[in-house]
């Protein structure tokens, strides 16, 4: 089979019968068609003549470009991802990849905001934006619930259940879970909703000015405007908000298993990243307030 048969039917493997995000396949189309070209500098062009030292030609190439350990695992992923479903096909007759590691670096740790940041950010709404509503929720949701922007923008009004407080989310892989939703979230949900008028329980619960579905460039958009009214940090992504409410969560106390599930994680190692973050923060309040630091 030819490289460029084996990655458009992975794609619509993963796409079809994983049901992966739009975002995530596209992802994984980059990363794999870049795979591709560089196997054919090599004059090869069939997966039976894939090997180990194929994909580390790939690697260190990825490694000459400059670009960044955390990226190059991400394509070695995707490639992996691949060449797994190549050998459990019987595309391939032994997956070259199996023993091949991620280069090392060092995690860096996720960078978060204060509450204080996200209230004040509902009050410059209230003073100066002309649909301060939509502002708030995109905020509330966000951090509120600790969704993803895909998440955020998939919800349809029949997803939330203001009785129950909760609000039913797909994840990635479409794995469905339940979040509770606090009752200030609420009050400021209910804000929103007696400004739209909802018919079915399959319309997109929040809407753009226009009455189509929210959409991601728009939520980065108004969260990068308004993260750069109140806080330095250097990044101002809506990912911030899902990295502090979770942070927050556990400077306040709570169980790492319980937002495990809320931020709908597979593995736990991948949340515990948040007690790092934690203990971070503790050790700068000591070092600032403590008289024997």
């Amino acid at each position: 089979m030819k490289i460029k048969d084996l990655i458009n039917s992975y794609l619509s493997y993963i796409q079809n019968i994983k049901r992966y995000s739009l975002q995530t396949v596209k992802a994984y189309r980059t990363d794999l068609t870049q795979f591709s070209e560089h196997f054919k500098t090599t004059n090869k062009n069939d997966t039976g003549q894939l090997t180990e030292r194929t994909i580390k030609m790939f690697l260190m190439h990825l490694s000459e470009t400059g670009i960044d350990k955390r990226s190059i695992s991400r394509k070695l992923a995707s490639v992996r991802g691949m060449l797994k479903f190549a050998f459990q096909n019987k595309i391939i007759g032994s997956n070259p990849a199996a023993y091949i590691i991620n280069p090392k670096s060092s995690k860096k740790l996720p960078e978060v905001t204060t509450t204080e940041s996200i209230l004040k950010i509902y009050q410059i709404a209230d003073e100066a934006d002309e649909n301060p509503e939509l502002v708030k929720i995109i905020f509330e949701m966000l951090y509120g619930c600790a969704l993803r922007v895909s998440e955020l923008c998939d919800l349809n009004f029949g997803d939330l259940d203001i009785n129950s407080r909760t609000v039913r989310v797909m994840g990635k892989g479409s794995k469905l879970r339940i979040i509770p939703v606090g009752e200030k979230s609420i009050e400021i949900i209910k804000q929103y909703l007696s400004k739209i008028n909802h018919q079915q329980n399959n319309d997109p619960l929040i809407l753009t000015k226009g009455g189509n579905r929210l959409y991601p460039r728009l939520v980065y958009r108004i969260i990068n405007k308004y993260l750069s009214k109140v806080t330095d940090i250097k990044k101002k992504s809506p990912h911030v908000l899902r990295h502090s409410a979770a942070t927050h969560m556990l400077d306040n106390g709570a169980d790492l298993v319980a937002v495990k599930e809320i931020l709908g994680h597979e593995n736990l190692s991948t949340t515990q990243i948040y007690t790092h973050v934690s203990i971070e923060r503790l050790k700068s309040t000591y070092k600032k307030s403590h008289p024997k630091s």
